[in-house]
This record gives C-alpha cells, sequence and structure tokens, in this order.
C-alpha cells in the first residue's frame, strides 16, 4: 500500500504504519541475531582457532578420523557438523590427503571444500638432489621435506629404483606421496635420457650396464676430463676381465658416506664387491647425473688400467701395476 495515500486516508493510520513497520523489523532482526548466533555457535571457526597450524591428513583416514582431527588442532568446532556436510555434499569418500595450511580462521563449510579439492594453502615443496646420492640419502630429504613420509618406508619402497631416480631440483606438490614422488623422478630420468638413446644403442652396452657403470664414475671422479678418462680404464678392465676394484662400492655396502675401506672390506662377502667379483656389481651403487653418464658413454681411450687419487687431490693413471706402485708410494704419502 502506498505510504502517502495509506496516511492521508485515514491521518491517525501513521501510528498503525509505524507499528506494524517496528513489527515487521524487529522480526527481521530477530530473525538475523538467530541466524548470527546460530552461525556463531556451529559454522563459525571456533574462537581458538590455531592460525597458521599445518595439518597433516594422511592418505586412507576415515571421514570420522579427519573430522576429530581437524576438532583437536581447533580447526572446526564441531566435527559432527563436518562429516554432515562432506557425506551431503558427497565428498566424504574423496578426502584429499596431505598438508594443511590454515592461516587464518575459515568456517566449516570453507573447510569442507577445501578437503575435498585438495585446496592445500601451501606453496609447492621444492627439493633439490645433487648427483651421485643414493636413495638412502634421498630418504632422508624426502622425510625432512613430507612429514608424513617416513626415510624408512621411502627407502623400502624405492630401493629397486636406485640408479634410475634423476638428481634434479624438483617441484612437489604437498599432497605427493611415496608413489608420486618416484613416478616423477622416473618419468625425468627417462626424460633426460632420452636425448642418449642413439649413443646407448651405439655403446653396444645395455641402459643398465651404462648407469651402473656411471654410478662408479660418478663417485671416483669429479671433474668429466677425469670421468672420461676413469670409465675409459673401467672399460679397459672389463674387457679383460679385471675386476674393478673401485672403492665407491663399500660406502654403498655399509651405509655410511666414507669409503675408504680397510683389508678386512675388501673381503666382505657382497655381490657388489668389486675386489672379489669380477664384472659390473649387480646394480647401481648411486643416482649419476648426465655428465658421468655421458662419460660413460664417451670415454677416453687410453691403455690406462690404473687410477688414484692423490694427496693433491689430483688423478694419477697407470699402465702398468709397478706403475700404479709407485703413484701409491709418491701420491698416498
Amino acid at each position: 500500500m502506498d505510504f502517502e495515500k495509506y496516511v492521508s486516508a485515514d491521518p491517525s493510520a501513521i501510528k498503525k504504519y509505524l507499528a506494524s513497520s517496528w513489527q515487521r523489523w524487529a522480526l527481521v532482526f530477530a530473525i538475523g541475531f538467530v541466524v548470527a548466533i546460530g552461525y556463531r555457535l556451529t559454522l563459525a571457526p571456533p574462537a581458538d582457532f590455531s592460525s597458521g597450524s599445518i595439518v597433516h591428513i594422511t592418505s586412507g583416514n576415515s571421514v570420522i578420523g579427519v573430522s576429530e582431527q581437524l576438532a583437536t588442532a581447533h580447526i572446526v568446532r564441531y566435527p559432527q557438523l563436518l562429516r554432515a556436510i562432506l557425506r551431503i555434499t558427497g565428498a566424504s569418500g574423496h578426502l584429499q590427503a596431505g598438508s594443511y595450511l590454515f592461516s587464518t580462521p575459515q568456517n566449516v563449510f570453507i573447510i569442507a571444500y577445501r578437503l575435498s579439492v585438495g585446496a592445500y594453502g601451501l606453496p609447492p615443496t621444492r627439493i633439490t638432489f645433487p648427483e651421485g646420492e643414493t636413495v638412502r640419502d634421498y630418504a632422508a630429504r624426502i622425510d625432512e621435506a613430507f612429514p608424513t613420509i617416513s626415510s624408512a618406508d621411502f627407502l623400502l619402497r624405492a630401493q629397486a629404483h636406485e640408479g634410475y631416480l634423476f638428481p634434479d631440483t624438483y617441484l612437489f606438490s604437498p599432497s605427493s606421496d611415496i608413489d608420486a614422488i618416484i613416478k616423477t623422478m622416473r618419468a625425468n630420468f627417462d626424460t633426460k635420457i632420452a636425448s642418449l638413446e642413439s649413443d646407448i644403442a651405439a655403446s653396444g652396452h645395455s641402459l643398465s650396464d651404462v648407469i651402473t657403470l656411471a654410478s662408479l664414475v660418478e663417485k671416483e671422479a669429479r671433474t668429466i676430463g677425469n670421468r672420461r678418462i676413469v670409465a675409459g680404464i673401467l672399460w679397459n678392465r672389463l674387457k679383460l676381465g679385471m675386476p674393478l676394484q673401485v672403492d665407491a662400492v663399500f660406502g654403498y655396502i655399509f651405509s655410511r658416506d666414507t669409503y675408504s675401506p680397510s683389508f678386512a672390506d675388501l673381503k666382505v662377502d657382497s655381490p657388489y664387491n668389486t675386489y672379489t667379483h669380477r664384472g659390473l656389481p649387480p646394480g647401481p651403487i648411486d643416482n649419476p647425473g648426465l655428465e658421468s653418464i655421458d662419460a660413460v658413454l664417451h670415454p677416453t681411450k687410453t691403455d690406462y688400467l690404473y687410477y688414484l687419487t692423490g694427496n693433491d687431490n689430483q688423478m694419477h693413471y697407470a699402465v702398468t701395476f709397478a706403475e700404479h706402485r709407485l703413484n701409491q708410494q709418491k701420491y698416498l704419502r
């Protein structure tokens, strides 16, 4: 009804109009108050919301477990309400595992949405794996970067991929699990090695032999020039049926960083012992970089059969064992 017509028709009606108007607004305010209170008591984040918290949701955790975990962490007020929202929206069976950052208070609907789509709120995890590190070394880096992945679990799953987890800098999603990490690193290896496929075929050696020898070269020499010479020496020894006698294998055998073997070490019963077993070890002893792989494919051809790193940090080579003994006396004193 038009206000002016309503009042002019009945001057006393203004009082009635104001009374009814007040009642309507009172009802609106009452409803708004109830909604606000209801929101604050149910949907709003808890008063002690733990801003800045990172919560790790493990793969396979149930909707009950996740909701209780978030309630314990003071991220949601009522875990039952979170469960109800997740089930109503059909997201309860599709919770995304990973690490979630809760930088500011958020209501339960936003929390539910983030869990369903994997909105972690964290930047990608950056990890650099240097050339020549073993899967054991990788496991320690993974354990430090991913709180939900233990070094033991990663080592168990990745050990079979030694030599083929390409050393590089990676950006992993915070939700990455062991399988995803291994898959990414193996795919990178395949990409990097693709440019060398014709060289591998021309070498007459298998990819396995090339990578295994490259893992030895990676540990034995530091410069590309020396790596090519050492690779040539190791190929020479293999061709003649001589044991490789590479000291670096003992670091792998004994799971330690140092690999200066004792006389007892030289006799250890291991298929990786290149003093007691001829030929290549059964697999790589680390994850070599492209430079070492390329050195194995393009070795410097010499008549050398022996080499050592002297106290002067230089590589010294010899054709005969007598020459090698002289080098030992001269450069290892």
